[in-house]
């Protein structure tokens, strides 16, 4: 049996994936294998608590050299979805020292544990579409130059091409997909489309008066359901060539009042619209879609799961969070 492992397990995209390798959901492999995950030590397992039964977890920190050595020694995983980051892009402006070290050092002592003790593995990196920032023209195409606008652009470019060089360099079998903007259940009350939900649930609920806060309503970004993502992570290490740089994305560009708007009518909410200049940052990409008929002639993928399911299941999840459930896919 093959053996998986996933950093960043106990995160958003990394809980969808296990689920996916579990054979949780009517698109899982047919075979997978053992599902192990790295997790910090203090790191919380909300958004696995359902799986751990099946999962092999250890504990350990990307940061730490001596931690991936020991893991990829001991684990010797036949494929390797690193997911392990400092994702949140308003926070990489406070923490940029962090951010670096999370998204940079951090993949460095991975790829690093994979060449001396596991050169065989498949590696997928999972970097982003926020390394391209604002291009003069859309959609965006992995020939685009990166154009990073945030120090998180800057660590996830840093990470893609190091990945990169090792598979070149090294002759690693690494493939590095970026992933434009994705969203839906479990998905960290930080980022705008929960964040929108979480707040017309609760004035759903009668616990805040109808009032939603927001930052930039004017951005267009390319949103992906999160359970299409990780398919075409598993896609990835089956069927893409190492080194190369994929885009993966559903080619629809929506403007964040547009996603706002939408939550609010399957909602029936109906609240004011307020602007709260702590949730605008320093500087932001006017509009982002992508192009990534690349990755689909390689693996036959595309997103399945209609948007406003996945609007659905976002206002579902915080529904069932706030009234102390766990939401699971049905």
């Amino acid at each position: 049996m093959k053996k998986i492992l996933v950093t960043g397990i106990t995160g958003f995209v990394g809980s969808h994936l296990a689920e996916l390798y579990l054979g949780r959901r009517p698109d899982s492999p047919k075979q997978t294998g053992e599902v192990w995950g790295l997790m910090r030590r203090r790191g919380q397992r909300d958004l696995i608590r359902h799986l751990e039964s099946d999962l092999h977890l250890e504990e350990g920190d990307v940061t730490d050299a001596h931690s991936m050595e020991r893991l990829i020694a001991e684990i010797q995983p036949d494929v390797v979805h690193h997911l392990a980051a400092q994702s949140f892009v308003p926070l990489s402006w406070t923490a940029p020292s962090e951010t670096l070290q999370a998204n940079l050092m951090g993949s460095l002592n991975l790829l690093e544990a994979v060449r001396r003790h596991r050169p065989q593995a498949v590696v997928q990196v999972a970097s982003s579409s926020e390394i391209y920032g604002q291009q003069e023209e859309l959609p965006v195409t992995e020939r685009h130059l990166p154009n990073p606008l945030s120090p998180y652009a800057v660590s996830k470019l840093a990470m893609d091409r190091l990945a990169a060089q090792y598979a070149r360099s090294y002759g690693l079998s690494i493939m590095v997909t970026r992933a434009f903007n994705h969203t839906g259940p479990r998905r960290g009350v930080s980022f705008a489309t929960s964040n929108f939900a979480r707040q017309i649930i609760e004035i759903e609920r009668g616990e805040r008066e109808p009032v939603i806060w927001v930052g930039n309503l004017e951005a267009g970004r390319d949103w992906s359901d999160a359970r299409d993502i990780v398919r075409a992570y598993a896609l990835a290490v089956q069927k893409c060539p190492p080194g190369e740089p994929f885009n993966i994305a559903s080619g629809v560009c929506r403007q964040v009042g547009e996603v706002l708007q939408q939550l609010l009518t399957l909602s029936g909410v109906r609240a004011e619209i307020r602007k709260d200049p702590k949730r605008q940052r320093p500087s932001d990409v006017p509009a982002l879609r992508g192009d990534s008929q690349q990755f689909r002639k390689k693996t036959g993928w595309i997103p399945e799961i209609p948007w406003e399911r996945t609007m659905r299941d976002l206002l579902d999840y915080w529904r069932m969070t706030l009234n102390g459930k766990t939401w699971v896919p049905s």
